[in-house]
């Protein structure tokens, strides 16, 4: 799975996949002496499974643009977070004091 995928998308991605391979087998124990139901059935799932590749591709497509969005968010951050400390390094508010020492008369 890929660990850039949030949690609840490598879920919902193991699901879709195990879907599949669980279509795959049952289309596989279908393969001999086909009915016109079993046909109907196969029909079904093959579809199913059509449906399911659909899906991921969609949720990997979903995946690609949200990483590309994270990938300029955090651009868009470091330009922000150079702009501030710039702005904060040049106004006299944020700048260090240090106490001034009074020097004693002896």
């Amino acid at each position: 799975l890929d660990p850039d995928m949030s949690p609840d998308e490598q879920e919902e991605k193991a699901r879709l996949i195990t879907q599949v391979l669980e279509l795959q087998n049952t289309l596989d124990g279908l393969a001999h002496d086909i009915t016109p139901d079993e046909l109907e059935e196969k029909a079904r799932l093959i579809t199913q499974v059509l449906e399911l590749q659909k899906t991921l591709d969609d949720l990997s497509q979903r995946v690609d643009s949200v990483k590309e969005e994270n990938l300029k968010l955090r651009s868009e951050n470091q330009v922000l977070g150079q702009y501030i400390e710039n702005l904060m390094s040049a106004s006299s508010v944020f700048q260090s004091t240090s106490p001034k020492t009074k020097k004693k008369s002896t």
